[in-house]
């Protein structure tokens, strides 16, 4: 398997089509791929590693999701619980009734972010979750779901602050990352002093165009800015990138795809929950219609239900996320892969690579 991706990968990177790229797959909690091709910098050809960081957009909301099973394991949180008792405050115009369970589901009907945000009001955490809390639904909390781009992280992760006194890169990193011997390849909040060994990111030809001719009244638009909306620079934002902002996250394939693997099974002895844990978290929770995007979108608790590029109704024992961009990782309980890929030519569209990537992977595992 790792002579096939690294020469896919390669192929990928020869043809102009990549810039950077990483690949790492965990099968049975051994790591079988590990591969590596182009530059992690375009300005300086720096050489990706396999150690170093790339922005990965909504990739990171599925770390978020982890670090509140994490949790729920241990007792510190039951998705149950309706948000006010953590946050009181929450409770405004209607939603008194949101539970966490809605909140992993996009369930709470909260996607939206005043049109004159911009990266810097997402800096400051206090006031973000203040504008969230005090924001009336679109919809009554439970009744529709609906894809919350920029506000799940901050909801999912004052809910883990208020929980346990902790901001949630703290609690990623003790619970989850320093574990698993990756705290210094997976992250919310970037350290300063790490900022220089991140991936720089690079928008794709077409991406302003593709963007631009994006319908004006689409939801997901009206919710999410252009101003807070990912791209190559806003990856690149240093204010971003040592932010906690936990509806994306900061990532090296092979951090992130030993955290799904730790959710699997062990991983040099290390499990991150209980085998009953992941069936609860990793079961079809919701598959109506998305109110943001349009059509049905299968979800467990906080991760989405299906392999990228498959059918999501033939392949929901895999569970993950993507991000914006082209990135995206996931688990399958039926094989017991875990997979990430990482790149840093961004582009908002499906994730050719990471469509052909993981169909090669999968092949490969059941053949």
């Amino acid at each position: 398997m790792q002579k096939l991706v690294q020469q896919a990968i390669d192929q990928l990177v020869e043809s102009g089509a990549e810039l950077g790229i990483q690949v790492a797959v965990y099968q049975h909690g051994e790591l079988v791929v590990d591969a590596v091709a182009g530059v992690a910098d375009p300005d300086s050809g720096r050489p990706v590693t396999s150690d170093i960081p790339f922005y990965s957009a909504s990739t990171g909301k599925g770390v978020t999701a982890t670090v509140v099973h994490v949790l729920a394991d241990r007792g510190t949180l039951d998705y149950d619980t309706p948000i006010v008792e953590l946050w009181p405050e929450f409770g405004a115009h209607g939603k008194n009734k949101a539970t966490i369970r809605h909140a992993l589901t996009h369930s709470i009907g909260v996607p939206a972010v005043p049109s004159d945000l911009t990266v810097q009001d997402l800096a400051d955490w206090d006031r973000m979750c203040a504008l969230i809390a005090d924001s009336e639904p679109w919809w009554e909390p439970g009744t529709k779901t609906g894809y919350h781009a920029m506000t799940w992280g901050f909801v999912m992760g004052e809910i883990v602050r208020r929980a346990t006194d902790k901001p949630i890169s703290h609690v990623l990193r003790q619970e989850v990352a320093a574990p698993l011997g990756i705290a210094d390849e997976l992250f919310f909040g970037v350290p300063e002093s790490e900022l220089g060994r991140l991936a720089r990111l690079e928008d794709a030809p077409g991406t302003a165009a593709m963007m631009a001719a994006m319908p004006a009244d689409m939801p997901m638009l009206k919710a999410t800015p252009p101003a807070v909306t990912p791209s190559a620079k806003y990856g690149n934002s240093p204010v971003v990138l040592t932010s906690d902002i936990p509806s994306g996250g900061t990532m090296s394939a092979r951090a992130v795809a030993r955290m799904y693997a730790a959710l699997l099974g062990e991983v040099d002895g290390v499990r991150l929950v209980s085998d009953e844990r992941l069936r609860e978290a990793t079961a079809l929770a919701t598959a109506d219609v998305d109110q943001m995007v349009g059509f049905p979108t299968p979800r467990a608790l906080g991760y989405n239900l299906g392999r990228p590029g498959a059918n999501p109704q033939e392949t929901l024992s895999a569970f993950g996320m993507p991000g914006m961009g082209g990135s995206a990782a996931y688990a399958d309980t039926a094989t017991g892969i875990s997979f990430a890929l990482t790149k840093n030519r961004f582009f908002p569209g499906p994730s050719a690579a990471v469509n052909q990537i993981s169909e090669l992977v999968a092949k490969a595992a059941t053949s």
